[in-house]
């Protein structure tokens, strides 16, 4: 699916972009963002886009940029899948809605590949139902394509250090939405293995790693594992984070 997207802001020169202009992203716990940071080693990035003037306008930025490579490109659902395993990115760069096949479906596929890499949703789709499916596939940033430069590159680092970051006008109603989608889904985070979702409903109820593995009776070193493998799939960086998103989503009261 084509869309007609200005991306302008995508090729400001990046001296331009600290004027006092207002942030528009959001960590989902901290809502102000710091500078931007220089990472210890290169970020690999894959763009993903139906559209190549938005990829040459995101790679024409990230390479003014050090400590971030584009490794790839993708125009097609297939593409991002055959990139992703080949190139292996921290992050993948992606808007779902390539093709009339794909949705979010492609984030999921890819995640099932390759847990490890972040992927950072950048669309022009703002309503609910594509936030909430793409947040819901593991994506772990989403951010507007109408972020500058700025938000894009803090988007970008913010993935690939664990991080989860949206733009504000998400983050202020992401607890409502997705309560209210949890219904619909018959769980919260249809992600994750029925297994995950047992520990996960402990970790929102505040329960230790020692404690939850003693009531699944499990060793302590699973149950680290398994945390660690929710935290990836929910795009959270930490214990506190996944807390406030379950319990948002209204695990973790009874």
């Amino acid at each position: 699916m084509n869309q007609k997207t200005d991306i302008k802001g995508l090729l400001w020169p990046l001296s331009s972009h600290f004027d006092g202009r207002r942030d528009n992203t959001s960590r989902w716990i901290d809502a102000e963002l710091p500078g931007l940071r220089r990472p210890r080693t290169t970020v690999t990035v894959v763009l993903a886009d139906a559209q190549p003037a938005i990829r040459h306008g995101v790679r024409s930025v990230l390479e003014r940029t050090g400590g971030i490579s584009v490794v790839g490109e993708a125009g097609t659902a297939d593409e991002v899948i055959a990139q992703t395993s080949r190139c292996g990115p921290h992050v993948l760069v992606v808007d779902p809605l390539m093709d009339e096949c794909s949705g979010t479906r492609v984030i999921s596929q890819v995640l099932r590949l390759r847990p490890e890499t972040g992927v950072l949703v950048f669309s022009a789709a703002d309503d609910d139902e594509a936030v909430t499916s793409a947040l819901r596939a593991g994506a772990r940033g989403y951010l507007f394509k109408r972020a500058d430069a700025e938000q894009i590159l803090r988007g970008i680092q913010a993935v690939a250090a664990g991080e989860a970051i949206v733009d504000k006008s998400i983050a202020s109603r992401l607890g409502t939405l997705m309560s209210r989608t949890a219904g619909r889904y018959g769980y919260p985070f249809p992600q994750l293995t029925d297994r995950e979702r047992e520990v996960l409903e402990r970790i929102a109820a505040g329960k230790s790693n020692a404690a939850i593995a003693r009531e699944l009776v499990l060793a302590s070193k699973t149950i680290s594992n398994r945390v660690s493998v929710i935290f990836g799939k929910l795009g959270v960086a930490d214990r506190a984070q996944a807390i406030v998103m379950a319990r948002d989503a209204g695990l973790g009261h009874g």
